[in-house]
């Protein structure tokens, strides 16, 4: 039996983080669910930089490149460097993801009748930001041009199953979930199956909602980020310059490391937005996890 989950768990590039300290091994069972773990951080991104990056892409030919794609491509930066972020809780036990998984929301047409979908994408630490456009810009392309996605014809076929068996039904997934168990044709295809969840507020003109963990599923963190604002600052010597700025709001599971190693990972996706130019090339090296 040992064999056969240690070999379900190469084939989903995960493992479980053994050498923490005894504390952090306690916490997932004092805090037992996602929704009862989460932390809560705003922040603002400088868009001086980033318009110019942005402006670059396009005429480089990536049409759609936009500040989401910066900050999936920064976000998974960040966990080829730091490794625990891209940690979930599964069984009160805590597992590493080697492969980083990204969960968006999209509309086929920005109308209040259009449809709304999930779309998930699989990426390397290694990537860059061409890298992350290519494989994330396909997934949208396909959906919009089909009538429904994968995860939609999943929720159909669950929709057939009468409610009250459905409810039965959704927990018994739940308890495969916590055993490690779901098949692996579920977890694929689930949105709540990921490294990060992000959605943009941007696109509908309002700020950034401050969007809850979800208890099914695997997601640690969850990202959203607003319209663009501006605002009058001062330099030191006194003049007056216009300042474009991004509101950003992220959602986390506290249980997966401590407070701070997910600033010092927030330090490091703000490097990258003040110098996004770093997004072109592969990091140096791609730091592993301890197991």
């Amino acid at each position: 039996m040992k064999d056969s989950k240690e070999t379900k768990r190469e084939k989903e590039k995960i493992h479980r983080v053994r050498k923490i300290t005894p504390f952090a091994r306690l916490v997932p069972y004092i805090m037992e669910n996602r929704c009862g773990s989460q932390n809560f951080v705003y922040d603002k991104i400088n868009m001086g930089k980033i318009d110019k990056y942005i402006q670059k892409k396009q005429e480089e030919g990536l049409k759609n490149f936009n500040l989401m794609y910066v900050i999936i491509a920064a976000y998974v930066r960040a966990c080829s460097q730091r490794p625990a972020i891209n940690r979930f809780i599964r069984g009160q036990k805590i597992y590493s993801r080697e492969k980083v998984e990204v969960s968006l929301t999209i509309k086929k047409e920005m109308s209040i009748d259009s449809s709304d979908t999930v779309v998930k994408v699989l990426l390397d630490p290694s990537s860059t930001a061409d890298e992350v456009y290519a494989q994330l810009n396909e997934k949208i392309e396909n959906y919009r041009a089909q009538q429904n996605s994968s995860f939609d014809n999943l929720a159909k076929i669950l929709n057939f199953i009468p409610g009250i068996f459905l409810r039965w039904t959704i927990r018994f997934l739940r308890f495969l979930d916590y055993l490690g168990l779901l098949p692996k044709a579920i977890t694929r295809l689930s949105p709540f199956h990921a490294s990060l969840f992000i959605t943009s507020m941007g696109s509908l003109g309002i700020p950034p909602i401050v969007h809850h963990l979800y208890d099914f599923g695997t997601v640690p963190i969850f990202c959203s980020f607003g319209a663009r604002q501006r605002e009058f600052k001062v330099n030191p010597d006194g003049s007056v310059y216009k300042n474009s700025y991004v509101d950003i709001t992220y959602n986390l599971d506290e249980r997966i490391c401590d407070g701070y190693y997910y600033a010092s990972a927030m330090k490091y996706m703000r490097s990258i937005y003040k110098n996004p130019e770093v997004l072109d090339n592969p990091p140096e090296t791609v730091v592993k996890d301890i197991r």
